[in-house]
């Protein structure tokens, strides 16, 4: 549980801002030096994604996304807007949002909103996203605020909408980064908190062909 690790919450939210005002708005800033990473992560993602948006009666939409610690729009620029109509990004740091507008291109017309807030203050617009998009954030929420962001989720979804959580598994328990100020849950934590917050398990996967060196990758969809 992160309460036995996060000792004061304001601390543990003021820290991590602080640290992501002072990464460069680059893709290897998103991705802590591993840009390289970046087409190998969002091609699975479009794999795993597509699976939603192409099988049968039940298919998830594609009229708006929601991603979630959008960052500079690494995943809004090359996974949701070549799928999506509509793209809403939120993310903790201006700097990043101000970049985005620029890095998107001429497709950045499609993103309605830059959203500059933390996920444990964000409450997606009810009934409003076909795909929510949490990804490499999640270790920057307590326990009780992600489970409680996830229940906000579950009300922002459209009809046969998915919320989707793509992120660092521990081998075991929770785990602290106090560079980053986030914790890295494992896979049992995770599961535990979806369930928590009245979602369904609709699938997992591990990410393939990272390197070596870092904590292995899973990715959820649920309802």
């Amino acid at each position: 549980m992160t309460s036995e690790v996060v000792e004061d919450e304001m601390e543990f939210y003021s820290k991590a801002e602080k640290y992501w005002k002072d990464v460069p708005p680059t893709v290897d800033g998103m991705l802590g030096g591993y840009g390289h990473i970046s087409s190998i992560d969002i091609n699975s993602s479009k794999k795993f994604l597509l699976k939603f948006l192409r099988d049968g009666p039940n298919r998830t939409g594609t009229t708006c996304a929601l991603d979630c610690g959008a960052g500079i729009g690494r995943i809004t620029k090359r996974l949701l807007l070549p799928l999506f109509k509509a793209v809403d990004m939120v993310d903790v740091t201006e700097d990043f949002l101000t970049k985005a507008r620029t890095y998107l291109g001429d497709e950045g017309r499609r993103v309605r909103n830059y959203f500059c807030c933390g996920l444990q203050d964000f409450s997606p617009e009810p009934n409003s996203y076909d795909v929510i998009w949490i990804q490499w954030v999640i270790g920057h929420l307590t326990d009780d605020h992600l489970s409680d962001f996830l229940k906000r989720c579950k009300v922002g979804l459209r009809p046969n909408g998915i919320v989707v959580i793509k992120d660092n598994m521990a081998q075991e328990g929770v785990i602290m980064d106090d560079v980053d100020s986030s914790v890295c849950r494992d896979l049992d934590v995770v599961r535990t908190i979806v369930r928590r917050a009245g979602l369904n398990l609709l699938a997992e996967e591990r990410q393939e062909n990272f390197p070596d060196e870092i904590y292995h990758v899973y990715t959820f969809a649920m309802r």
